[in-house]
């Protein structure tokens, strides 16, 4: 409407200067087919940007329905993989010996790592890191051969907590000791295992010693 306001002085005074040659009369017609015309020009093209504005708007929607589908795909990817978590491995990775004992708990390190899915597993620190939050299972074994006065025990460990232990001492041969638990993780905690302190454990070839753990399910 502002064009129009602008437009029509603007063509009553083109009538006026041509107002010796052609009939007053015959130019406001002529006056008047041009602002009829220009009037259906911008109604048609207030109603092409009407249709480009709802166009666009329906082109906004679709590229923010087809990203909030990519973000569904890609937890969906992520929960996939962190529900397959599962590992297994021994305290030796060759040979037999006798560790310990020491002064103060000390971490174990399971080197010899049959299992490792989702590879949640470090076996150069021995720490467990979850990769999701869930309920995990673990279960442990520990070997122990007769060394006089020194026990075989271990115990798990969640961040700084002990848990669940294992004991057994012989006072000839060979034996073994097994607990387990379930614990309920988040990303960013860690589990091991410890040799109680002043205790020993005995691993070889037949892998006695070991520790193993799994993803339940996710919270």
């Amino acid at each position: 409407m502002k064009i129009v306001t602008v437009i029509v002085p603007l063509l009553l005074l083109v009538c006026k200067t041509k107002a010796g040659n052609v009939p007053a009369y015959t130019c406001l017609q002529d006056v008047g087919a041009a602002l009829k015309e220009l009037t259906a020009s911008l109604a048609q093209q207030a109603v092409e940007i009407r249709s480009l504005k709802e166009e666009n708007k329906a082109q906004a929607a679709k590229v923010e329905q087809l990203g909030k589908q990519k973000t569904d795909i890609d937890k969906l990817k992520q929960q996939l993989q962190v529900k397959q978590v599962a590992f297994s491995a021994s305290l030796l990775a060759n040979g037999a010996a006798t560790v310990g004992p020491f002064p103060g708990f000390t971490t174990m390190v399971f080197k010899n790592v049959v299992t490792n899915i989702g590879n949640a597993y470090n076996p150069n620190t021995g720490m467990f890191t979850p990769p999701v939050k869930g309920a995990y299972h673990f279960q442990f074994y520990i070997g122990g051969a007769f060394t006089g006065s020194h026990g075989t025990a271990a115990v798990l460990v969640k961040n700084k907590q002990r848990t669940f232990a294992t004991y057994e001492q012989q006072t000839s041969g060979f034996g073994t000791a097994t607990n387990g638990i379930t614990l309920l993780l988040n990303v960013g905690d860690v589990v091991f295992m410890q040799l109680w302190f002043n205790s020993v454990v005995y691993d070889n070839e037949n892998h006695h010693t070991t520790f193993s753990g799994h993803l339940l399910f996710t919270m």
